[in-house]
């Protein structure tokens, strides 16, 4: 098999808080759930950080100012600043001043969080359709957001004033389970008005941009547990990533993963930034990681040898990928992960 059809997870010899000089981290599913810290978050943030990696956090929620959430990190035991915090709010007001005059109101459909970031841009917040604004601004507002928002952001939007949204993401992940995001918002709007909102989060360019000029980092890895938001960033943006098991994405979702779903590296939880990453090897179509060796049979993902999960399914994820090409693998990995309790 010709080694440039190949696509499997990448291992790294060096621990990757050392291959990277700065961890680009996601939130919610990979730092905390429901606004308690995930199980060895702590302990493994502090020891990158310890031995010289930058942590900053990138998260498409534009609820909180930045100030908020690294209040909330460091209450967890995560010592943080608000320089170390970027935000969607953050990546649309930039795109939004560049594009509108100095000074401009923007009527906001959202929380503090954008409108802190927009009078950081030296714009002026509003509240209703009919304050002139010279754009619309839309981003997670929380639960207790009016109706009555979307709304004025219709009047104006219909009018042709701008729109923009912070993301589209159609879910977040809350204590209680998985409640509608903004992208949900954002739908409401669309489908009164017909329009199309500039974006700027994650999978985006711009909050990649935001971020590289924020934190100054050369060598980022991207750290998140979303495929579509997470990792399609780091595709667009042309960096490394790591994927964590800790929120959203499942094993099954991970192999039938598209090329700019599929990340670098695969790991448990953020202990695996403190680790080198395991080879996959291949030979003969037969994909192998620690003791386990997988590969394509037929309709199905095939699975053979013993060891720990996390090998078995970098193995796995050789075999289905290489196999699905530049498509998403649709074959049957049930025996399979179901050997890795996956």
């Amino acid at each position: 098999m010709s080694q440039q059809g190949i696509h499997r997870p990448a291992g790294s010899a060096t621990a990757l808080h050392q291959a990277y000089d700065t961890a680009l981290l996601d939130l919610d599913g990979v730092v905390y759930a429901g606004g308690a810290a995930i199980a060895h978050a702590v302990v493994s943030l502090e020891a990158a950080r310890a031995q010289g990696m930058h942590l900053a956090y990138v998260t498409n929620n534009a609820l909180r100012t930045p100030d908020a959430v690294a209040g909330h990190l460091t209450e967890l035991g995560i010592p943080t600043g608000a320089d170390d915090v970027i935000t969607s709010a953050q990546a649309v007001a930039r795109l939004i001043a560049e594009q509108v005059p100095a000074g401009s109101r923007i009527l906001v459909i959202g929380g503090e969080g954008l409108r802190v970031a927009l009078r950081e841009r030296g714009l002026e917040p509003v509240e209703s359709a009919e304050d002139d604004p010279a754009a619309v601004v839309q981003g997670y507002g929380g639960p207790d957001l009016a109706w009555g928002r979307f709304a004025e952001a219709c009047y104006a939007v219909a009018r042709g004033v701008p729109w923009y949204a912070s993301n589209t993401d159609l879910t977040i992940p809350g204590a209680r389970g998985i409640a509608p995001g903004n992208g949900a918002a954002v739908e409401v709007v669309r489908i009164a008005t017909g329009a199309e909102p500039q974006v700027a989060g994650k999978p985006l360019p711009p909050l990649h941009r935001e971020t590289i000029l924020r934190t100054g980092a050369e060598r980022p890895l991207v750290v998140g547990d979303r495929l579509d938001t997470d990792i399609e960033g780091a595709f667009n943006g042309g960096v490394d990533s790591l994927l964590v098991l800790t929120g959203v994405t499942d094993a099954a979702r991970l192999l039938a993963a598209e090329p700019r779903h599929r990340p670098t590296y695969v790991d448990a939880d953020l202990r695996g930034l403190l680790t080198p990453q395991p080879e996959v090897t291949v030979a003969d179509g037969v994909f192998r990681c620690g003791g386990w060796s997988a590969s394509a049979q037929g309709d199905a993902l095939v699975l053979d040898g013993d060891g720990g999960p996390l090998d078995g399914l970098r193995a796995l994820c050789g075999a289905a990928w290489t196999r699905a090409g530049d498509g998403a693998c649709g074959l049957d990995a049930g025996k399979a992960l179901a050997r890795l309790g996956l």
